[in-house]
C-alpha cells in the first residue's frame, strides 16, 4: 500500500515528506494507522548518524494509532483496536528469558538497524529499500508495520494523540521511578533535567508521595511546569554555583533517589553527590559511547548505588495501560508538556525541540 512518511536521505539531512510502499503485514505483524507520534532525541540522534542506521531512513518510535489489519497468526488484536507501539526485544536472549525485555541483549540492532530481525525492510521506494523499521515501527508515517509483541492495546476512551510518548519517554521516566526505584512516601527525590523523561519521572514521584521533589534544569519555563506538576522546589542550574549544596540545604542529608536525564558527566556527578547514604541514582540520559565520569570511591562505600535503566524496566503490556489509566485519572497529565505539529512541519518540531523551546513534540499524521 502507498503511505506518506518523513524520510532522511543523508546524515544530518532534513526530514522530507514523500510517498512510499509499505508491505502487507506478515502472519505475526499488525498494520497500524498512525494517529500521532512523539518525537524523541533518539530520533534526532538517528537522523544525525549516531547509531549508524542506513539511509534513506524513516524514524519515529512513539507511535499511537488504530489497528488497520492483522496477520493470519495474530490473536491479540483486531482491526479497530487502539494501540501504542512500544520497544522491541528478541525474546530469546538470557535477559528476555528472565522477563527483562528492556535490557534485551539484541535490542540495539532491533531498534537502530532499520530492518526487521531477518534484515528485510517493510518500506520501499521504486523497488529500492527504505529503512523503515526504526524501533521496529518507524512511526513518522501514516501507517506502520509492527510485530504483535511490540504493540500494546489501550482503552478507547483515551485520546490517542496523547498516548504515543508512553511508548518511550513517558514509560522511561515513570518506569524508572515506579519499577526501578520504588520509593516510599516521604522519600526525598531529585530529577536533573525536566524534559519529557524527567517530567514523567517527577509525576510518578508525586504519585508515590515523595517529599521533597526537587527539579533541576536550565530552562525557567520547564521549571515552572515542573512546579505545576508536583515539584516542591526548583533549581535553575545556570543560576546556582553549587546545586548539590542547595539540595542539601533543602533535604538535610541529601535525597534518597535522584534521576539523571541530561547525559552530561558533570550533572551525573551532581546527581550522585546529592544522595544520602544508601541512596540510589538512576541514569537515564543517553550519552555517546566513550563518555566517562569520575566519582569519589569512598563516597560510594556508604551504600550509594548508581545504575542505568532502559525503557523504565517495564513490561509494556502491563505498564502502558497503567500509565494510560493514571492519565485518565488526572495523575499523569503528560499532555501538559506536549506541543503538536502536523507531519509537514517535522523540521520545525525538531528545531524547536533541540533548542529547548518544546518539551515533547508530537506529530499528527495526515489522513
Amino acid at each position: 500500500m502507498e503511505i506518506i512518511a518523513a524520510v532522511v536521505r543523508e546524515k544530518s539531512g532534513p526530514f522530507v515528506i514523500d510517498r512510499f510502499e509499505l508491505s502487507a503485514p506478515r502472519p505475526d505483524e499488525v498494520l497500524v494507522r498512525i494517529v500521532a507520534s512523539g518525537m524523541c532525541q533518539t530520533d534526532l540522534h538517528g537522523r544525525d548518524g549516531y547509531y549508524n542506521t542506513p539511509y534513506p531512513a524513516v524514524y519515529g518510535h512513539e507511535g499511537a494509532g488504530v489497528v488497520a489489519a492483522v496477520g493470519t497468526d495474530v490473536k491479540k488484536f483486531a482491526p479497530g483496536d487502539h494501540v501504542v507501539i512500544s520497544f522491541p526485544w528478541c525474546g530469546a536472549c538470557p535477559n528476555c528469558r528472565r522477563k527483562m525485555q528492556s535490557h534485551c541483549m539484541n535490542s540495539f540492532d532491533l531498534k537502530m538497524r532499520g530492518t526487521r530481525a531477518d534484515g528485510s525492510t517493510p518500506m520501499s521506494k521504486g523497488g529500492a529499500p527504505v529503512y523503515g523499521a526504526f524501533f521496529q515501527q518507524s512511526s513518522f508515517a501514516t501507517y506502520a508495520i509492527a510485530n504483535e509483541r511490540y504493540a500494546v492495546k489501550v482503552r478507547k476512551d483515551a485520546p490517542l494523540e496523547w498516548l504515543g510518548p508512553f511508548a518511550c519517554s513517558g514509560q522511561t521516566g515513570a518506569g524508572a521511578v515506579l519499577n526501578s526505584m520504588r520509593p516510599k512516601p516521604g522519600d526525598a527525590f531529585a530529577v536533573f533535567g525536566v524534559g519529557a523523561v524527567g517530567l514523567s519521572g517527577l509525576m510518578a514521584a508525586k504519585i508515590v508521595g515523595c517529599d521533597p521533589i526537587i527539579a533541576v534544569d536550565v530552562h525557567d519555563h520547564r521549571l515552572a511546569l515542573a512546579r505545576e506538576l508536583g515539584a516542591t522546589h526548583v533549581i535553575n542550574h545556570e543560576n546556582r554555583a553549587d546545586v548539590v549544596t542547595e539540595i542539601r540545604k533543602i533535604t538535610g542529608d541529601g535525597v534518597r533517589f535522584s534521576l539523571e536525564t541530561s547525559a552530561q558527566p558533570g550533572v551525573l556527578r551532581e546527581a550522585v553527590e546529592a544522595l544520602m547514604p544508601a541512596g540510589t541514582c538512576v541514569l537515564l540520559g543517553s550519552a555517546r559511547s566513550g563518555t566517562e565520569v569520575s566519582i569519589d570511591m569512598p563516597f560510594l562505600q556508604f551504600g550509594r548505588v548508581v545504575r542505568g535503566v532502559i525503557q523504565g524496566e517495564s513490561q509494556p503490556d502491563e505498564f502502558i495501560p497503567k500509565l494510560v489509566d493514571l492519565l485518565m485519572q488526572g495523575k499523569m497529565p503528560i499532555d501538559r508538556m506536549m506541543t503538536f505539529y502536523p507531519l509537514a512541519e517535522i523540521n520545525r518540531a525538531a528545531h524547536e525541540s533541540t533548542r529547548g523551546a518544546t518539551i515533547k513534540p508530537v506529530l499528527r499524521m495526515p489522513h
